[in-house]
């Protein structure tokens, strides 16, 4: 089946065509500094916000009725495979990103989640295989489920602690299983709403504990991609405890962690915490903890999470300027934590956002070389 029909692959044809459905400034194969573009860019697709997410907001439910909606769950999220990996074909994209829940239905268990993880991921391995794309890195959705309202990493019961690490073991196994290059920790809902029934510095311990466990088991079963964790300040808690690059920085320090984790930065979480991206991408350069980035844009008038995508030339080149200043971002690379509008309705819109994104970070490369 097509799930983006009437579109062939994006090919790079320059700022003087009228073609929508083409790259004005991407050219993967050009070469800037002695580079290719695309190994400079090194661009994702990530899952959540193309293949899964329905168009819903904090005010509505979704608006996107697409075709791969199969009969059961399980086999939306074998078509979701086919449609998913339709779409990296077409942008030309070498890898992509994903949640454990994005990929595979929860079901009533642990083990009947894992089971459904097995099978989904050997569908995504079959793809790898024929078409090259690669995992830039996977991770654990430990801020969705209900049992995780009160944190997970640093929850203080013992039942949820014990789940979440359940749940990246599992993500480190899959992340072997499909030659992952790095591995993030989002911590959703590592924070608090009131210190008044909260004790930071057990929570505080609890979730360095529980990075050095993932350190040992990556370890113990011979591959250990690159660990990064993702700076966020709030939404959805008051305080969350990964607030910037800096405060981030000050716990890998203090908790010798400094050794194994770098930064996954995003654009519209350095601005929700009050700076701008290259501001956030510089401070982890300074301690050499850049490792990948979140490729996205804000609506400054919401104030909230708006993860548009990338448009704004003046923020690629700064942010561009800062990895060129780097040395590039491999193993990293650039992910376009990037969704659509709710009115935007179409799945070929799904292409005209990446190629928007691609775009901008392929002219920002240009000019911060």
């Amino acid at each position: 089946m097509i799930y983006f029909p009437g579109v062939d692959k994006i090919e790079y044809e320059g700022k003087s065509t009228d073609n929508m459905f083409a790259f004005r400034h991407y050219n993967p194969e050009e070469y800037v500094l002695g580079k290719k573009m695309k190994d400079h860019l090194r661009f994702a697709v990530a899952y959540w916000h193309t293949i899964t997410y329905e168009g819903a907001d904090q005010f509505g439910v979704g608006t996107f009725h697409r075709n791969w909606y199969g009969s059961t769950p399980m086999e939306t999220a074998k078509n979701r495979v086919d449609a998913f990996f339709e779409l990296l074909t077409k942008l030309q994209v070498e890898y992509f990103c994903f949640h454990d829940v994005d990929i595979a239905p929860q079901g009533n268990s642990l083990k009947e989640f894992f089971d459904n993880l097995d099978e989904i991921t050997d569908l995504i391995k079959e793809k790898m295989d024929e078409t090259g794309i690669k995992l830039l890195w996977n991770t654990a959705n430990m801020f969705s489920h209900p049992r995780y309202m009160n944190g997970a990493a640093t929850s203080n019961e013992a039942d949820v602690y014990a789940c979440a690490a359940a749940q990246v073991k599992k993500g480190l196994d899959i992340n072997k299983k499909l030659s992952g290059e790095n591995y993030v920790f989002w911590g959703g809902r590592e924070g608090y709403e009131s210190l008044l029934n909260t004790n930071l510095e057990l929570e505080q311990q609890n979730i360095a504990k529980f990075f050095h466990m993932a350190v040992e088991y990556a370890e113990k079963i011979g591959h250990k991609p690159q660990f990064l964790i993702e700076p966020k300040p709030k939404e959805p808690t008051t305080h969350q405890y990964d607030y910037d690059a800096a405060t981030t920085v000050a716990f890998l320090q203090k908790y010798d962690l400094i050794q194994d984790f770098k930064l996954n930065l995003e654009g519209n979480h350095a601005t929700l915490a009050g700076h701008t991206f290259d501001h956030e991408l510089a401070i982890a350069r300074l301690y050499n903890v850049l490792g990948s980035i979140d490729a996205n844009h804000d609506e400054k008038i919401l104030g909230w999470d708006t993860d548009e995508f990338p448009h704004d030339l003046l923020t690629a080149t700064l942010a561009m300027y800062q990895i060129l200043e780097n040395g590039g971002l491999e193993p990293g690379g650039i992910n376009f934590d990037a969704k659509l509008r709710r009115t935007s309705i179409e799945p070929n819109d799904l292409l005209l956002g990446h190629i928007l994104g691609m775009d901008t970070f392929a002219r920002g490369l240009k000019a911060a070389a």
